[in-house]
């Protein structure tokens, strides 16, 4: 089950607004990029993945509309209604089942497109107790770091303090949409959206499209700069707010404890060269990194604030500039992430290169109101 391995990534720079090209045109520039990295082209794949919401795409079985751009005419392609971790997972397992030799990942992101991604966000909401409050689904975010805070007794700056240090790692990542120097005080600054989560607290829509290309140890050993993935799962844990766990990622828990039992890791502080991480909010960015098993619970911001997650600490986390640096993409951030962390592994960040990195963490979250996520587990090969 562990014989599945990524051979090439294409990535488009994010962008707050691109209104000079299609989703198409975004998707066929981050596929041909893709098709060049493994050293292959459409005709070589036998599979398709694709990752999108019928809602953020204003059109209903939105597979119908993948095709073209991809080179997957007369092909099999479906779409997977999740992150693109999870479009990931999928095709890993078709690839692990033995049915395929080769599987390619689309996700893309043209929320610009959207004047009111808040309405389309509140249909995820109970249509009884909670869409009809007509409240931004943010409020949820607001009461999780309500909880998170008076668990762990974190003040506002720690968070304030993941805004800044991620949007300046995404200035060292070409592709990053938000990068930006900016002080805790310009954070703190910024108008609440749900008490006490503000406004710069919250990554920024973004366009932009990630493809990933994946194949079987026989088709890997022709290439030599394939990553393994050498661990992956994906779970959805309290399905309604009213059962929710506040201050914490159950989801998460749940990935790491099946994903790291995969990849045979056993202490994750120690075997893990580098974590990238969904931050969409930065309280979710702790609960996530305790999650992982990275932190002890509610005590990831007092090992942020010492340094362990930074560049030069003991687990470097998001220095892509995660989802406030590069920007939320919806299903298509953690592939951007996903991406970032495979160049690492080949040694090919540039200037946000660690040295060798051997093993990367990738984890998703799909987003409020939901408890579901993922993660992927790489490791350098060959």
């Amino acid at each position: 089950m562990k014989d599945v391995f990524i051979i090439g990534v294409g990535v488009v720079p994010a962008r707050p607004l691109s209104p000079d090209v299609s989703y198409r045109e975004l998707i066929f520039e981050a596929a041909t990029k893709a098709y060049e990295d493994a050293g292959i082209t459409n005709k070589d794949v036998e599979t398709f993945v694709a990752a999108s919401e019928d809602f953020n795409e204003g059109v209903s079985i939105f597979d119908e509309y993948v095709p073209d751009q991809i080179g997957a005419v007369l092909k099999p392609v479906h779409t997977i209604g999740g992150d693109g971790l999870m479009a990931l997972a999928a095709a890993y397992l078709q690839i692990a089942t033995g049915g395929f030799r080769i599987a390619f990942v689309e996700s893309h992101s043209k929320l610009s497109n959207l004047l009111t991604p808040e309405h389309i966000e509140e249909f995820a909401l109970d249509p009884i107790y909670f869409r009809n409050t007509r409240l931004d689904p943010k409020f949820l975010a607001g009461l999780d770091m309500q909880s998170y805070m008076a668990r762990s007794f974190a003040p506002c700056d720690a968070f304030a303090n993941v805004v800044c240090a991620h949007r300046k790692n995404a200035m060292k990542n070409p592709v990053a949409g938000y990068p930006a120097s900016l002080t805790p005080e310009d954070v703190l600054a910024t108008k609440p959206v749900a008490t006490p989560l503000l406004d710069g607290m919250c990554a920024k829509p973004a366009d932009g499209a990630c493809c990933v290309i994946l194949a079987n140890r026989d088709v890997a050993e022709a290439c030599k700069r394939a990553v393994a993935v050498d661990g992956i799962a994906f779970y959805t844990a309290e399905p309604h707010p009213d059962t929710w766990k506040w201050g914490c990622a159950t989801y998460a828990e749940l990935c790491a404890k099946k994903a790291y039992k995969m990849a045979g890791i056993e202490s994750p502080e120690n075997e893990v060269d580098l974590v990238e991480a969904d931050d969409r909010f930065p309280h979710k960015f702790f609960e996530h990194l305790e999650a992982l098993r990275l932190s002890k619970p509610f005590e990831a911001y007092k090992d942020f604030a010492n340094g362990k997650f930074s560049k030069k600490g003991q687990v470097p986390a998001n220095l892509s500039g995660g989802h406030l640096g590069i920007g939320m993409m919806h299903e298509a951030t953690c592939l951007y992430q996903l991406a970032f962390a495979v160049k690492q592994l080949r040694g090919e960040a540039g200037e946000a290169q660690l040295g060798k990195v051997d093993c990367a963490v990738v984890q998703s979250w799909r987003g409020l109101p939901t408890q579901t996520g993922a993660l992927a587990v790489l490791r350098r090969w060959g």
